[in-house]
């Protein structure tokens, strides 16, 4: 199952709930879950909320098998809660679909700075990233070491020493 979310920001994200829809059409065996918020472009091949309870987006984080996300934090780091890789889509003031370009910035300090999320700059990557998905994420998964995994081995050695 793929779940995608574009949050409760009150300006349109058309861009990826037209392409996501058009995904869809050519993968008619995969169950698509959309958040699409104050786009006003509906998925008609998907499934598709407005807006949904924090349960519902609970139980769609933690069933999907792929969540894409717009670039709000919380939105990605809901995925990573749950220890999935987030494809993220930032949304951008060229296609009126922010204030300004914050999410694109911020979406690139965390791909250089952390590795744990898949970008689309480019829509059109979309597919070819959800086809792959499992190759992609699976080499981030692996070099990838959380902040917890690092304190925790810092904390052993650290002890380590104190009883030497």
């Amino acid at each position: 199952m793929i779940f995608v979310t574009v949050g409760t920001h009150e300006q349109q994200f058309n861009r990826l709930t037209e392409k996501i829809d058009e995904i869809a059409q050519k993968m008619p065996d995969e169950k698509i879950i959309v958040q699409y918020g104050y786009s006003t472009y509906i998925p008609k091949n998907c499934i598709s909320k407005k807006m949904m309870d924090y349960d519902e987006m609970e139980k769609n984080y933690e069933n999907a098998d792929i969540v894409i996300t717009h670039g709000g934090p919380a939105s990605f780091i809901k995925a990573l809660q749950y220890g999935k890789v987030p494809i993220v889509v930032p949304r951008t003031k060229e296609f009126s679909e922010h204030v300004n370009n914050h999410q694109l910035e911020f979406v690139k300090q965390i791909e250089e700075k952390e590795k744990n999320i898949i970008p689309i700059y480019d829509i059109n990557d979309l597919e070819k990233v959800i086809k792959e998905y499992r190759k992609i994420s699976g080499k981030i998964l692996k070099n990838y070491k959380s902040n917890t995994k690092n304190f925790v081995e810092n904390l052993v050695k650290y002890m380590e020493k104190m009883y030497e």
